[in-house]
């Protein structure tokens, strides 16, 4: 055995039967031979050529190598098969599934950009290209379920939430946050949901400061999805969830101003709502005495802060917590409304479903949105994007998912489930195979999956 051959090679004397040699040289192969199905995937929802389009390329043309969409797509499909940095091309450059994926030859086809090439590109878009591809992810979004839905929706439900995402290094624009007690940047996420699915699908991925309150920018992110949403559901009923960080007396009031549109706002607790709200809290700890249980009392009252024009609707649940081995604890809550309905109902049959968001950003830090390591903060929010245009491509794996053991599973087990599955790839003259293993576990999911998004038995 050669001294270059070693170096591909580990053994394992001892273990088995007889001696094993697991040896990395096989040059056909990937691990990576379920991400066919995000191909298939975008092949459908047209979402990488929409977001092409909002680019221009203005480098030389005598000198480029890989176009624009092989960039992209190059990009999106790794951080979907949970490669977020560019530094991993360097690996997966002749990777034949990635090649595939990009529409190369797998085999003999040149190797895909290097990192070197795909850090210029990332750093290389300018910021209308980035409210075009910001918006373009939104209609796409939205004309996707249009048609599945056959715009047969009667209400469609608007999320919009911040996270944090933490920063270790001299990004432009990165902040000390005191709510987070950390150096970050305070990206805001928007969803929307129709009629009364579970699914909230991601359609808007904003970077902002890490000294932003929630509030910046929420306007002119509801007024894009509210346009958006009437021009493909024209009458449609819109619902608006937001946490309390968004009770801007701007926000509230662009609400109002629209028409057909329902709104659920948290609310700060002051002095003047928890006196308020005093007797509800006395009943659920009597309540609470009682039953040895957390109990709460809900009610409503008008109400107007100091900068609103007018009285609002605010309800307010009246709740007392009890923990094993812990006192009683007061847990006043409060939430701005235009809706009709009961207090009771409001709260937990629509604010708090909201709740759920939560699992959707926590997928997305799965797929590491939160690996915004460029200097420069459009370079960043570009790779947010990046990020959000995987995700829309595993929501729609999940969707297609419908009624096996993935349809609800998280994008991370999702991904180890479906995508990463070894693979040998063969060309003839004829035809590419790819080789899957034949004790795939999942292969009823691959299959119904595959076959929803355009496949056909052979």
């Amino acid at each position: 055995m050669s001294d270059d051959s070693t170096t591909q090679c580990l053994l394992f004397p001892g273990i088995f039967r007889k001696p094993i040699i697991a040896q990395f040289d096989q040059r056909e192969g990937s691990s990576d031979g379920g991400a066919l199905l995000l191909k298939a995937a975008d092949r459908r929802y047209g979402l990488l050529d929409e977001l092409t389009t909002c680019l221009r390329d203005q480098r030389q043309a005598g000198k480029v190598d890989h176009g624009l969409r092989e960039l992209l797509a190059q990009r999106v499909f790794s951080i979907a098969c949970g490669y977020p940095d560019a530094n991993d091309c360097a690996r997966l450059a002749g990777d034949p599934i990635h090649k595939l994926l990009s529409d190369r030859d797998p085999v003999e086809g040149r190797d895909l950009a290097s990192q070197p090439t795909l850090s210029r590109f990332e750093n290389g878009v300018g910021v209308k290209e980035l409210y075009r591809m910001g918006e373009a992810l939104a209609v796409r979004v939205i004309r996707r379920h249009g048609q599945r839905l056959r715009r047969r929706a009667y209400r469609v439900t608007i999320d919009l939430d911040p996270t944090d995402d933490p920063t270790h290094g001299a990004q432009q624009l990165s902040f000390f946050n005191g709510h987070y007690d950390n150096w970050c940047y305070l990206p805001v996420l928007g969803f929307v949901s129709f009629n009364e699915e579970a699914e909230q699908y991601l359609c808007a991925a904003v970077l902002r400061p890490g000294n932003v309150t929630a509030a910046v920018g929420a306007v002119g992110l509801l007024r894009r999805l509210v346009r958006i949403i009437r021009n493909r559901f024209p009458g449609v009923q819109i619902r608006v969830r937001l946490d309390g960080g968004f009770a801007h007396p701007a926000v509230l009031e662009f609400l109002e101003a629209q028409p057909k549109l329902e709104y659920v706002v948290a609310m700060a607790k002051n002095a003047v709502l928890k006196r308020i709200a005093a007797p509800g809290i006395r009943r659920a700890r009597q309540l609470s005495r009682s039953s040895g249980k957390t109990e709460h009392i809900y009610g409503e009252v008008r109400y107007a802060a100091r900068k609103w024009p007018a009285l609002r609707r605010v309800v307010i649940k009246a709740e007392v917590v009890r923990a094993p081995e812990k006192d009683p604890k007061d847990n006043p809550r409060f939430v701005i409304t235009n809706m009709k309905q009961g207090p009771q109902w409001i709260y937990e049959q629509v604010y708090c479903r909201r709740g759920d968001i939560e699992n959707r950003i926590k997928e997305l830090h799965d797929l590491e949105m939160d690996r915004t390591s460029c200097t420069s903060f459009w370079a960043n929010q570009f790779r947010v994007l990046l990020t959000a245009a995987a995700y829309v491509l595993m929501q729609e794996l999940r969707l297609r998912a419908a009624g096996t053991a993935c349809a609800r599973a998280q994008v991370g087990m999702l991904r180890d489930r479906l995508l990463k599955l070894g693979a040998r790839v063969l060309v003839s003259a004829r035809r590419i195979v790819v080789h899957l293993p034949a004790s795939f576990p999942f292969l009823p999911v691959f299959r119904q999956v595959a076959l929803a998004l355009g496949a056909a038995t052979g």
